[in-house]
């Protein structure tokens, strides 16, 4: 996360608020339950929670498929405070993992059937290395891997 901090924080509340949690409508309720737990190794409950470590979907039955709608691509901006301009495919989710665990989740995904709809990159800004990849769950929600480290 950025350690920039927004420089007006009048009328900041004391009230520690609690984990977010996705909202996901999706086409098909079982299969999409499957696909979290078989290929992206969340646990699942009747409620349509997903869960694994510090990330949590609500599955949600859409009421039609025109209901489940991905992000699109976001617009540059040039406001950043490094030379990044945004990102250059859809995010749904942007999920943090350690450095050396990054190729071990990717290959676990793949190895389970799980969809790789962007293969592991790696670029640099800021100071920063990454690598990223993005999975995508059955109704190709974007959900982006993403390791970072401080350049050597």
């Amino acid at each position: 996360m950025s350690e920039q901090v927004l420089e007006d924080e009048k009328g900041k509340s004391g009230v520690k608020l609690g984990k977010a949690i996705q909202v996901r409508l999706v086409s098909d309720l079982a299969k999409s339950q499957a696909y979290y737990r078989d290929c992206l190794g969340f646990s699942i409950d009747d409620w349509g929670h997903a869960e694994r470590d510090e990330v949590c979907f609500i599955l949600q039955q859409a009421v039609s498929g025109e209901d489940v709608k991905p992000n699109a691509v976001s617009a540059k901006r040039h406001s950043y405070p490094t030379e990044w301009d945004g990102p250059d495919y859809a995010w749904d989710t942007y999920i943090h993992i350690g450095w050396d665990e990054f190729d071990e989740y990717v290959e676990e995904v793949r190895d389970r059937g799980g969809i790789i709809g962007i293969e592991p990159f790696t670029g640099e800004h800021g100071g920063w290395e990454f690598k990223n990849a993005h999975i995508h769950d059955l109704d190709h929600y974007n959900i982006v891997l993403g390791a970072m480290r401080r350049k050597a």
